[in-house]
């Protein structure tokens, strides 16, 4: 049985386009990120929806987003990896807010 404990709002980034969640497992914590299209596939644009997705499919493929330099210097959120998550007993979803520039993903 899977166990998840979801934040109810949403942190979207600055464009619109990218919206940003913390995973929390036992073992760490990784952001990701979500275009409004792969939010509209599993249904809904929160947390809530996330976490669904996962505990409803088994697992969910997503971007996983650290802070980089920009090509102007600035600092931001971009993508750095497709990553696969599984849906674990201790898993958390929650909306993610940075004030850094959300760079969308590919």
């Amino acid at each position: 049985m899977t166990f998840l404990l979801v934040a109810a709002s949403v942190a979207a980034a600055e464009d619109g386009r990218t919206t940003l969640f913390r995973v929390v497992t036992v073992k760490d914590e990784i952001v990701i990120g979500l275009s409004g299209e792969e939010l509209a596939s599993i249904g809904g644009s929160d947390a809530s929806a996330v976490a669904h997705a996962l505990a409803q499919k088994g697992d969910l493929t997503a971007w996983q987003y650290n802070v980089h330099r920009a090509a102007n210097g600035e600092l931001q959120m971009a993508p750095s990896a497709k990553i696969g998550l599984l849906s674990h007993a201790s898993l958390r979803v929650e909306p993610y807010s940075t004030t850094y520039v959300v760079a969308p993903h590919p």
